[in-house]
């Protein structure tokens, strides 16, 4: 049923401002102070532009011009735009990790629209966890929201070969380490691996995420694919806060329009993609926001029948630039067709069937038709054992196909700084059959969840040459990395591990994760299971002394 249209005097921001006695009396005046008469304000909805530009992300550095676009958007549609710095999540640069900080910008973002005079918000977000963060809060708070992503970088160029970011740093760093390029060579790689505005153009959290909201139906169909720097982003940005004073008027609220459909869609996109393994903390964080039900179950059930159709890294070829060219998430969610509820309401108001309804692929060897996926199901994997009895998760498409089914000694650091030293030592007992295991890694023990699963293999010198060790490794990482990575949440059942022993482990992706006689005993806890559950490892004594 179609709600009636608001009036002037049932906005929330009439509280402040339209009420005659002594507050909106201050609340006028200090406006007024700010240079605005009643005219621009006075019977129009005051929307909020969440802002998490800063100095230090890069991801978001084009988010000054792109405010300034809503707030021309927000003024053509008859609103009052505001706008409010909060917590920037600079994942390139906070330490130990922004996923430590990812409720407080949550619990900033909803206290923030809560206490001041806000009909609707604008939320900016794109790096990693500003994306779940700044949802989670507006979840909470309820008010009427779109979100605006931030976008991919263009693609990353060395001497005429493509860098993904993330990926390719890793890559190379390996050559590197190899002898395969010079260090002159390295630094070129340096200043052409991120080349724009934008987060990273690689499958990893910030594009899983970004898209991951849009399926859900919380930004104008299309606009998570658009690189940062590309027109049409500042096109969409104004688009999207002239939307936000339409979607005040209708009060369509977030709690209108999510549904449990909704997170199936958003749960099978993420999948088609190929994305980040961190997808399923944050969407399972924002299902519980929305006052729904979501288990880590439920990503298992469903990556069993979806394929994977995005070419892109780690686990295809191509980067969030071509993916746009090709058609952008709107071709690959008309593609999955049957597999998703295209009844589901949106922030356009329209259902999900009307926004891809004219959708189309424009290159097929970036995103695959479903006669010839990438992969045909499981784009991430569910594993229980007794190394997870409650479960662990891996990325499939981005490991080396032989580990899907292996048996290995395990090599085990007790924590990051025991790791750092002993990863390259020529001592360390390691072999190709390896599984290496970091304890002390997850939201209580490092803290914060870090992801620290990104750690290289360690190198074995084999004549005359530097060769990466390819192994099973057991930690927390995210989606913009190779190899074979089983993610888990708490970790204190690795501080059962005993270091320096030979210890079996099988990683089967037939849903298998065990270790003989438990010594290696388990990865994570329960990956949805809410931090203060967890029970917490016994601190490191080096864990004050990290270095990052």
């Amino acid at each position: 049923m179609t709600k009636a249209r608001k009036t002037p005097e049932q906005l929330r921001s009439h509280r402040w401002y339209g009420v005659d006695d002594l507050r909106s009396f201050g609340h006028r005046s200090r406006t007024a102070q700010m240079g605005y008469t009643a005219s621009d304000y006075m019977g129009k909805p005051v929307i909020a532009i969440v802002n998490t530009w800063s100095e230090i992300n890069p991801c978001h550095s084009h988010f000054k011009e792109r405010a300034e676009e809503v707030k021309r958007g927000i003024w053509q549609a008859g609103g009052f735009p505001v706008e409010m710095p909060v917590m920037t999540l600079s994942e390139p640069f906070q330490k130990p990790t922004t996923m430590l900080y990812r409720n407080f910008l949550a619990m900033e973002v909803e206290e923030v629209l809560r206490s001041y005079p806000f009909d609707g918000a604008v939320l900016m977000g794109g790096c990693d966890k500003t994306t779940p963060g700044l949802l989670m809060g507006a979840f909470s708070m309820d008010l009427p929201t779109i979100y605006l992503p931030a976008g991919p970088m263009l693609r990353g160029n060395w001497n005429g070969r493509v860098l993904g970011s993330g990926t390719d740093t890793w890559k190379y760093a390996a050559e590197l380490k190899a002898g395969k390029i010079t260090n002159m060579e390295w630094k070129s790689i340096e200043t052409g691996i991120a080349r724009s505005a934008g987060h990273c153009m690689t499958m990893g959290t910030a594009s899983t995420m970004t898209s991951a909201a849009e399926a859900l139906g919380l930004t104008l169909p299309g606009f998570s694919s658009i690189p940062a720097v590309d027109s049409r982003h500042a096109q969409y940005a104004s688009l999207t806060g002239k939307r936000i004073v339409e979607m005040v008027w209708e009060d369509l609220k977030p709690s209108d329009f999510l549904t449990d459909k909704s997170f199936d869609n958003a749960i099978t996109t993420v999948l088609a993609l190929g994305g980040s393994t961190n997808s399923i903390v944050h969407l399972i964080a924002l299902a519980r926001r929305a006052g729904l039900t979501l288990t880590l179950d439920r990503f298992d059930e469903l990556a069993r029948r979806t394929p994977v159709l995005a070419n892109i890294r780690p686990a295809g070829e191509f980067l969030m630039e071509d993916f746009y060219y090709a058609g952008g998430l709107s071709a690959l969610m008309a593609e999955l067709e049957d597999l998703v509820d295209t009844t589901q309401r949106t922030v356009n108001g329209m259902s999900v069937g009307e926004n891809i309804r004219d959708a189309q692929i424009y290159n097929d060897a970036v995103i695959r038709r479903r006669s010839n996926p990438l992969v045909e199901h499981d784009g991430l994997a569910v594993l229980r054992g007794n190394l997870a009895p409650d479960g662990a998760v891996i990325k499939p498409p981005a490991m080396e196909s032989h580990l899907k089914l292996h048996t290995g000694p395990a090599i085990v650091f007790r924590d990051y700084n025991d790791m750092a030293a002993r990863i390259d030592d020529p001592k360390l007992p390691v072999t190709a059959e390896s599984v290496i295991v970091l304890q002390n890694a997850g939201p209580v023990g490092a803290p914060g969840m870090p992801e620290w699963g990104q750690l290289h293999g360690p190198y074995l010198r084999c004549a005359h040459e530097w060769h990466q060790l390819r192994s099973l490794r057991a930690a927390c990482v995210a989606g913009i990395f190779c190899g074979g990575t089983a993610r888990t949440g708490a970790r204190w059942r690795f501080n059962r591990a005993r270091r320096g022993r030979p210890q079996a482990e099988s990683s089967r992706f037939g849903r298998g994760i065990s270790a003989e006689e438990g010594r290696v005993d388990s990865a994570e806890a329960e990956i949805c299971a809410r931090l203060w559950r967890i029970e917490p490892a016994p601190r490191a004594a080096s864990r004050q002394r990290l270095r990052f």
